[in-house]
Protein backbone atom coordinates (compact mmCIF):
# COMPACT_ATOMS: atom_id res chain seq x y z
CA UNK A 1 0.00 0.00 0.00
CA UNK A 2 1.35 3.44 -0.91
CA UNK A 3 2.03 5.63 2.05
CA UNK A 4 3.22 9.13 2.60
CA UNK A 5 4.02 10.98 5.77
CA UNK A 6 5.40 14.50 5.59
CA UNK A 7 6.21 16.36 8.77
CA UNK A 8 6.52 20.12 8.64
CA UNK A 9 8.86 21.00 11.49
CA UNK A 10 8.54 24.21 13.41
CA UNK A 11 11.57 26.23 12.34
CA UNK A 12 13.40 28.35 14.90
CA UNK A 13 15.32 30.38 12.36
CA UNK A 14 13.64 33.07 10.29
CA UNK A 15 13.80 32.45 6.56
CA UNK A 16 14.27 28.69 6.89
CA UNK A 17 11.65 25.92 6.64
CA UNK A 18 12.30 22.28 7.50
CA UNK A 19 10.50 19.10 6.53
CA UNK A 20 10.98 15.36 6.95
CA UNK A 21 9.21 12.80 4.78
CA UNK A 22 8.66 9.11 4.22
CA UNK A 23 6.95 8.32 0.95
CA UNK A 24 6.33 5.50 -1.50
CA UNK A 25 4.57 7.69 -4.06
CA UNK A 26 5.75 9.85 -6.94
CA UNK A 27 5.38 13.61 -6.73
CA UNK A 28 4.47 15.64 -9.79
CA UNK A 29 6.49 18.50 -11.21
CA UNK A 30 6.63 21.50 -8.91
CA UNK A 31 9.00 24.22 -7.77
CA UNK A 32 9.87 26.22 -4.66
CA UNK A 33 10.58 29.90 -4.12
CA UNK A 34 13.53 28.98 -1.90
CA UNK A 35 16.81 27.12 -2.21
CA UNK A 36 16.27 23.52 -1.12
CA UNK A 37 18.96 21.35 0.47
CA UNK A 38 18.25 17.88 1.78
CA UNK A 39 19.53 14.42 2.57
CA UNK A 40 18.22 11.00 1.53
CA UNK A 41 18.16 8.93 4.73
CA UNK A 42 16.76 5.60 3.48
CA UNK A 43 15.79 4.16 0.11
CA UNK A 44 16.37 5.88 -3.20
CA UNK A 45 14.58 8.06 -5.70
CA UNK A 46 14.70 9.12 -9.31
CA UNK A 47 13.86 12.68 -10.27
CA UNK A 48 13.75 14.91 -13.31
CA UNK A 49 15.47 18.09 -12.20
CA UNK A 50 15.99 21.30 -14.11
CA UNK A 51 19.48 19.92 -14.86
CA UNK A 52 18.42 16.53 -16.21
CA UNK A 53 17.32 13.14 -14.78
CA UNK A 54 19.15 12.00 -11.63
CA UNK A 55 19.08 9.29 -9.00
CA UNK A 56 19.84 9.71 -5.30
CA UNK A 57 20.39 7.12 -2.57
CA UNK A 58 21.15 6.97 1.15
CA UNK A 59 23.63 9.61 2.24
CA UNK A 60 23.26 11.71 -0.90
CA UNK A 61 22.65 15.43 -0.54
CA UNK A 62 19.91 16.73 -2.84
CA UNK A 63 19.68 20.34 -3.96
CA UNK A 64 17.25 22.52 -5.87
CA UNK A 65 17.38 26.16 -6.91
CA UNK A 66 14.49 28.63 -6.56
CA UNK A 67 11.97 28.20 -9.36
CA UNK A 68 13.56 24.99 -10.63
CA UNK A 69 10.98 22.45 -11.77
CA UNK A 70 11.54 18.96 -10.41
CA UNK A 71 9.68 15.80 -9.43
CA UNK A 72 10.49 12.61 -7.53
CA UNK A 73 9.66 8.91 -7.69
CA UNK A 74 10.75 6.04 -5.44
CA UNK A 75 13.25 3.42 -6.58
CA UNK A 76 12.52 -0.04 -5.21
CA UNK A 77 10.27 1.01 -2.35
CA UNK A 78 9.64 3.89 0.09
CA UNK A 79 12.35 6.45 0.65
CA UNK A 80 12.83 8.95 3.46
CA UNK A 81 14.50 12.32 3.37
CA UNK A 82 14.94 15.59 5.24
CA UNK A 83 14.97 19.04 3.68
CA UNK A 84 15.61 22.64 4.61
CA UNK A 85 14.28 25.41 2.39
CA UNK A 86 16.26 28.62 2.67
CA UNK A 87 15.04 32.04 1.57
CA UNK A 88 17.17 33.35 -1.33
CA UNK A 89 18.06 36.51 0.62
CA UNK A 90 19.93 34.42 3.21
CA UNK A 91 21.94 32.67 0.49
CA UNK A 92 22.63 35.93 -1.32
CA UNK A 93 23.82 37.57 1.92
CA UNK A 94 26.17 34.65 2.56
CA UNK A 95 27.46 34.88 -1.00
CA UNK A 96 28.11 38.60 -0.59
CA UNK A 97 29.99 37.96 2.67
CA UNK A 98 32.06 35.35 0.84
CA UNK A 99 32.92 38.08 -1.69
CA UNK A 100 31.24 36.25 -4.56
CA UNK A 101 30.57 38.60 -7.43
CA UNK A 102 26.90 39.02 -8.39
CA UNK A 103 25.58 36.96 -5.44
CA UNK A 104 22.04 36.95 -6.84
CA UNK A 105 23.28 34.85 -9.76
CA UNK A 106 24.48 32.04 -7.50
CA UNK A 107 22.95 28.62 -8.09
CA UNK A 108 23.57 25.16 -6.68
CA UNK A 109 25.48 23.32 -9.38
CA UNK A 110 24.28 19.71 -9.05
CA UNK A 111 20.91 18.24 -8.02
CA UNK A 112 22.64 15.29 -6.30
CA UNK A 113 25.86 15.77 -4.33
CA UNK A 114 28.05 12.91 -3.06
CA UNK A 115 29.79 14.61 -0.14
CA UNK A 116 29.85 12.94 3.30
CA UNK A 117 31.19 16.05 5.04
CA UNK A 118 28.43 18.20 3.54
CA UNK A 119 25.87 15.59 4.62
CA UNK A 120 27.05 15.88 8.23
CA UNK A 121 26.93 19.67 8.01
CA UNK A 122 23.35 19.40 6.77
CA UNK A 123 22.34 17.13 9.65
CA UNK A 124 23.78 19.57 12.20
CA UNK A 125 21.96 22.50 10.59
CA UNK A 126 18.68 20.57 10.37
CA UNK A 127 18.87 19.61 14.04
CA UNK A 128 19.68 23.17 15.08
CA UNK A 129 16.86 24.70 13.07
CA UNK A 130 14.24 22.27 14.41
CA UNK A 131 15.37 22.00 18.06
CA UNK A 132 14.01 24.79 20.24
CA UNK A 133 16.65 24.04 22.89
CA UNK A 134 19.55 24.85 20.56
CA UNK A 135 21.43 28.02 21.47
CA UNK A 136 20.49 30.71 18.89
CA UNK A 137 24.15 31.51 18.27
CA UNK A 138 24.93 27.85 17.58
CA UNK A 139 21.90 27.63 15.31
CA UNK A 140 23.10 30.57 13.23
CA UNK A 141 26.62 29.14 13.13
CA UNK A 142 25.41 25.76 11.87
CA UNK A 143 23.40 27.30 9.03
CA UNK A 144 26.29 29.61 8.12
CA UNK A 145 28.69 26.65 7.95
CA UNK A 146 26.26 24.74 5.71
CA UNK A 147 25.88 27.72 3.38
CA UNK A 148 29.64 28.26 3.37
CA UNK A 149 30.29 24.67 2.30
CA UNK A 150 27.65 24.85 -0.42
CA UNK A 151 28.93 28.15 -1.80
CA UNK A 152 32.60 27.16 -1.69
CA UNK A 153 32.31 23.74 -3.28
CA UNK A 154 28.92 23.21 -4.89
CA UNK A 155 27.77 26.52 -6.35
CA UNK A 156 28.41 28.37 -9.58
CA UNK A 157 27.28 31.51 -11.31
CA UNK A 158 24.06 31.19 -13.30
CA UNK A 159 24.67 32.26 -16.90
CA UNK A 160 22.42 35.00 -18.25
CA UNK A 161 19.27 33.49 -19.71
CA UNK A 162 17.56 34.66 -22.84
CA UNK A 163 13.85 34.58 -22.05
CA UNK A 164 11.22 34.80 -24.75
CA UNK A 165 9.39 38.09 -24.35
CA UNK A 166 6.03 36.37 -24.85
CA UNK A 167 6.67 33.98 -21.93
CA UNK A 168 7.96 36.81 -19.75
CA UNK A 169 4.76 38.76 -20.34
CA UNK A 170 2.53 35.73 -19.67
CA UNK A 171 4.38 34.84 -16.46
CA UNK A 172 4.24 38.44 -15.30
CA UNK A 173 0.47 38.43 -15.81
CA UNK A 174 0.06 35.25 -13.72
CA UNK A 175 2.61 36.21 -11.05
CA UNK A 176 1.02 39.62 -10.52
CA UNK A 177 -2.19 37.97 -9.30
CA UNK A 178 -2.45 34.16 -9.53
CA UNK A 179 -5.92 34.33 -7.95
CA UNK A 180 -7.44 36.00 -11.01
CA UNK A 181 -9.06 33.83 -13.66
CA UNK A 182 -7.55 34.38 -17.09
CA UNK A 183 -8.15 32.51 -20.35
CA UNK A 184 -5.49 31.14 -22.64
CA UNK A 185 -6.80 33.49 -25.32
CA UNK A 186 -6.26 36.48 -23.02
CA UNK A 187 -2.76 35.34 -22.06
CA UNK A 188 -1.79 34.77 -25.68
CA UNK A 189 -3.13 38.18 -26.74
CA UNK A 190 -1.19 39.90 -23.97
CA UNK A 191 1.94 37.91 -24.90
CA UNK A 192 1.51 38.78 -28.56
CA UNK A 193 1.57 35.21 -29.88
CA UNK A 194 -0.92 32.49 -30.80
CA UNK A 195 -2.34 30.14 -28.19
CA UNK A 196 -0.36 27.25 -29.67
CA UNK A 197 2.89 29.22 -29.58
CA UNK A 198 2.29 30.29 -25.99
CA UNK A 199 1.53 26.74 -24.81
CA UNK A 200 4.64 25.35 -26.48
CA UNK A 201 7.01 28.10 -25.36
CA UNK A 202 5.61 28.48 -21.83
CA UNK A 203 5.98 24.75 -21.08
CA UNK A 204 9.47 24.71 -22.61
CA UNK A 205 10.73 27.58 -20.45
CA UNK A 206 8.90 26.91 -17.16
CA UNK A 207 8.35 23.16 -17.29
CA UNK A 208 4.59 23.58 -16.85
CA UNK A 209 1.65 24.72 -18.96
CA UNK A 210 0.09 28.05 -17.86
CA UNK A 211 -2.78 26.55 -15.82
CA UNK A 212 -0.45 24.27 -13.81
CA UNK A 213 1.98 27.15 -13.29
CA UNK A 214 -0.84 29.33 -11.95
CA UNK A 215 -1.94 26.53 -9.60
CA UNK A 216 1.61 26.23 -8.25
CA UNK A 217 1.67 29.98 -7.62
CA UNK A 218 -1.61 29.67 -5.70
CA UNK A 219 -0.03 27.02 -3.48
CA UNK A 220 2.86 29.37 -2.70
CA UNK A 221 0.42 32.19 -1.97
CA UNK A 222 -1.79 30.06 0.31
CA UNK A 223 1.24 28.77 2.20
CA UNK A 224 2.34 32.35 2.88
CA UNK A 225 -1.14 33.25 4.14
CA UNK A 226 -1.27 30.18 6.39
CA UNK A 227 2.16 30.79 7.91
CA UNK A 228 1.07 34.37 8.50
CA UNK A 229 -1.80 33.15 10.69
CA UNK A 230 -4.75 33.32 8.30
CA UNK A 231 -7.47 30.68 8.97
CA UNK A 232 -7.48 27.89 6.39
CA UNK A 233 -10.87 28.69 4.86
CA UNK A 234 -9.87 32.34 4.41
CA UNK A 235 -6.47 31.36 3.00
CA UNK A 236 -8.15 29.11 0.45
CA UNK A 237 -10.42 31.89 -0.74
CA UNK A 238 -7.69 34.54 -0.70
CA UNK A 239 -5.36 32.32 -2.75
CA UNK A 240 -7.96 31.64 -5.41
CA UNK A 241 -9.03 28.10 -4.58
CA UNK A 242 -12.67 27.11 -4.93
CA UNK A 243 -12.86 26.08 -1.28
CA UNK A 244 -10.77 24.64 1.54
CA UNK A 245 -11.22 21.06 0.26
CA UNK A 246 -9.82 22.08 -3.11
CA UNK A 247 -6.82 23.69 -1.43
CA UNK A 248 -6.25 20.56 0.66
CA UNK A 249 -6.18 18.32 -2.40
CA UNK A 250 -3.77 20.56 -4.29
CA UNK A 251 -1.46 20.93 -1.27
CA UNK A 252 -1.26 17.16 -0.90
CA UNK A 253 -0.48 16.70 -4.59
CA UNK A 254 2.22 19.39 -4.59
CA UNK A 255 3.83 18.96 -1.17
CA UNK A 256 2.67 15.65 0.29
CA UNK A 257 1.37 17.53 3.33
CA UNK A 258 -1.97 19.11 4.22
CA UNK A 259 -2.38 22.82 4.98
CA UNK A 260 -3.08 21.74 8.56
CA UNK A 261 0.50 20.48 8.81
CA UNK A 262 1.72 23.99 8.06
CA UNK A 263 -0.61 25.35 10.75
CA UNK A 264 0.96 22.92 13.26
CA UNK A 265 4.44 24.02 12.22
CA UNK A 266 3.49 27.62 12.85
CA UNK A 267 3.27 26.82 16.57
Amino acid sequence: MERTHVRIHRSHLRGVDATAAVSAIAFGRHSHDQFGVGLIRLGAQRSASGRGPVEAGPGDVIAVNPGEMHDGAPLGGPRSWQMVYIDPALVWDAAAEAEIASPRQVELRRPVIHDAILAQSFLRAFASVTDEATDPLAREEDLTLLLGALLAQHASMRPPQQRLASVVRARRRIDSDPTTEVSLTELAAEAGVSRFQLLRNFAKETGLPPHAYRLARRVHLARRFILGGMPLAEAAQAAGFGDQSHMNRVFLRHTGATPGAWVAARG
